[in-house]
């Protein structure tokens, strides 16, 4: 469609969010999520290289890495937006729960700076990141190759969808054996798969994938996504799931103040606006379910 290869135009509103506290009190008594004891993460500034064979890029990223041999890691992808306050607030946690992480920075390796507005034209053009990520972490002698996967925001969780499918992994992972073992992308515009070009989703590696959303979010409509499960569940049961949390809105695990935006992926492809607002108690249920959900399938 070709509302899919528009730039998403940001209008601000001021709005305040709700104070951090709230969500740490959340977490209290969650194993593994908020906790001080934990030794602080080995941090490091690196670069990888892209698997587009065409245009190859060096994309540099964040790696955080707990105590541990052969630690499992997950790969964090963000929004159209780019780096903002989700990916550290999800890094701190899995890292706490003994996961290493790597946050990528994919508009950072293109060389766009205005964000949202400079975007790619289509999601599937920033797989061979999240591929060459997958590759890069498994060649690290403290993360367990068998145990890497993926989650990511918006776009982002588009790519953290579409890295379970079959014909993207053997399309840039073929010979190296290597696949994500789980996925969890957050808010990932359920309505585009299979119905537009590139964005298929009915070929899977067999890793779980499990979708988070808010019931407000104005890119789908509060059934889309869990529609989505039980149209996936006919063939391949059990492998996706979705939690939904009533009252949060596109991006509600955000900590920037709330803004409206315009983006011709919304309203189902229509195009229109999209409310991005802080909800800090779903964003503190959402962090724990997705730590969760990788130490469920990390076998920890």
């Amino acid at each position: 469609m070709k509302a899919l290869t528009q730039p998403i135009k940001f209008m601000r509103r001021g709005a305040a969010s709700l104070l951090a506290p709230v969500a740490l009190a959340l977490l209290a008594g969650v194993p593994g999520c908020g906790g001080s004891d934990a030794p602080e993460p080995t941090v490091t500034k690196v670069t990888y290289a892209s698997l587009d064979p065409v245009k190859p890029l060096t994309v540099p990223a964040e790696f955080r890495v707990p105590q541990g041999q052969l630690v499992p890691a997950v790969v964090i992808v963000h929004g159209s937006s780019g780096i903002d306050s989700r990916g550290i607030a999800y890094a701190k946690e899995l890292n706490q729960a003994g996961i290493a992480t790597l946050e990528i920075d994919m508009w950072a390796a293109r060389g766009i700076t205005t964000g949202a507005a400079g975007r790619p034209q289509s999601v599937p053009e920033t797989l061979p990141d999240a591929y060459g990520a997958l590759k890069y972490l498994a060649k690290q002698t403290n993360i367990d190759a068998r145990r890497i996967g993926i989650m990511g925001f918006s776009w982002g969780g588009v790519v953290s969808m579409l890295t379970a499918t079959t014909p993207y992994t053997q399309k840039y992972m073929a010979g190296t054996g290597l696949s994500f073992t789980a996925h969890a992308p957050n808010y990932p515009v359920c309505w585009v798969y299979n119905r537009v070009p590139g964005y298929e989703f009915n070929a899977f590696t067999g890793a779980k994938v499990f979708v988070q959303g808010g019931d407000l979010d104005t890119y789908d409509l509060p059934d889309t996504c869990p529609a989505l499960a039980r149209s996936v569940a006919v063939t391949s049961p059990g492998l996706l799931t979705v939690k939904m949390y009533a009252g949060a809105t596109h991006g509600f695990d955000r900590t920037e103040p709330t803004i409206t935006i315009t983006d011709p992926f919304s309203h189902l492809g229509r195009g229109g606006e999209v409310q991005m607002a802080p909800n800090p108690e779903a964003a503190a249920q959402a962090r724990a379910a997705t730590v969760a959900f990788f130490r469920a399938q990390f076998g920890m």
